[in-house]
């Protein structure tokens, strides 16, 4: 889950009191419990009638169980619970209510998901609920508290309630339906989480480098560590060809906590310590956020535009995702999902290094990771290329 270049960028220098083993334990824990809670859920699904039976824009074939986010939800509290009883980490619970959110909006968002993965539920409906997890976050404490304007000299203006809290808002609802708008292969959502919370993960260690380990600091790193597990325990489940789908229940458990992990990190960000000509790094979570959703919230803008173009509900369904082009380009399923990953994976790694080392590293293999990105995506179209090339060459002469 964490790399162990990360790790060690994470103990270099003031960075003595990060638990590092203790966050791997965390994400073992939710990684062991999530794969075994994911076996009892899919006999749960098949008796309790919530299976996907195939539809005309569904990649699979067979009809499959969903609610896997309930196993995924259990390996989270199961890290965090851990956490809690854990001497080098339970003090991280003693200063901020973040942990008691993320767990009591999991619940609400999970709830949704279920009813929804077992009965269906309209747009409206669903959106509603997305609202009240996330307002819950805001309630408990988990909200976006400064924002830097790198322009005019304003600096960082440091938000009140209500805009702090339709900020904090508008972003999880946003990083929840994105990240619902792409699960739609297997594997996909899962793979993304993981990567996405690995990143956020690495990003939080940079943190606590920074501040010497300060307990105050834990919650971003416990709730990515704590993701990250959880999805790594369901993908064994998931991946091509899936025996169990996460269903709304889960996807949407990824965004929720995706976007609390990202925003508990913005308010441990002291200007005072970075200074406010630190843009980059007082800004960081937000792109850390941007480039973690990139690649799903491109697929919904487009999905959205091309759905009104159409003249239709910009939640009607359609089989034009950007899994669907690649399918279409020639890919597996299993390649399409280890081609967006890679994508996203280059992205959200590299918003998160370049927290961490140098521009001057992080740029050129930033630039390699593209273009290697690039020329997966594009090796059907290419191999076809060249085959009639050598067909008109042998023609030829």
């Amino acid at each position: 889950m964490i790399d162990a270049a990360v790790l060690a960028a994470a103990t270099d220098g003031g960075g003595t009191g990060v638990p590092l083993r203790e966050l791997l334990l965390v994400g073992l824990t939710a990684a062991a419990m999530t794969y075994l809670l994911t076996s009892a859920v899919r006999v749960f699904a098949i008796k309790a009638g919530a299976v996907a039976v195939p539809r005309v824009r569904d990649v699979h074939v067979i009809p499959t169980p969903r609610l896997g986010g309930l196993g995924m939800f259990g390996g989270v509290v199961a890290g965090i619970a851990l956490a809690a009883n854990l001497p080098a980490l339970n003090r991280g619970f003693a200063y901020t209510t973040d942990m008691t959110a993320v767990i009591t909006a999991g619940t609400v968002i999970v709830l949704v998901g279920v009813v929804d993965d077992r009965w269906g539920l309209d747009a409206l409906t669903k959106f509603v609920g997305q609202l009240t997890a996330a307002g819950v976050l805001v309630l408990l404490g988990i909200s976006w508290i400064q924002l830097p304007v790198p322009f005019a000299d304003i600096g960082t203006i440091v938000l009140d309630p209500l805009q702090a809290g339709l900020l904090t808002v508008a972003i999880t609802v946003a990083t929840i339906n994105a990240i619902n708008f792409v699960d739609g292969l297997d594997g996909l959502a899962a793979g993304l989480g993981l990567i996405a919370a690995s990143a956020i993960c690495m990003f939080s260690l940079g943190l606590l480098r920074d501040q010497g380990g300060d307990v105050s600091y834990y919650p971003p790193a416990l709730i990515a560590v704590a993701l990250a597990g959880a999805c790594l325990g369901f993908l064994p489940h998931n991946f091509s060809p899936a025996r169990i789908f996460m269903g709304d229940s889960g996807a949407m458990l990824i965004g929720l906590m995706l976007a609390a992990a990202s925003t508990s990190a913005s308010g441990r960000i002291a200007v005072n310590a970075y200074g406010p000509a630190d843009i980059f790094t007082l800004l960081s979570p937000l792109f850390l956020v941007a480039a973690v959703v990139f690649i799903p919230m491109l697929d919904m803008l487009l999905a959205v535009i091309r759905r009104t173009r159409a003249g239709v509900g910009f939640y009607t369904p359609d089989k034009m995702h950007l899994h669907h082009r690649l399918l279409e380009l020639g890919h597996s399923q299993r390649r399409v999902a280890l081609i967006i990953y890679l994508w996203v994976g280059v992205l959200a790694f590299s918003a998160a290094a370049s927290t961490l080392f140098p521009l001057s590293v992080v740029a050129p293999m930033f630039g390699a990771g593209l273009v290697v990105a690039m020329l997966v995506t594009m090796a059907p179209r290419l191999h076809r290329r060249f085959a009639e090339l050598r067909t008109a060459t042998k023609a030829f002469r």
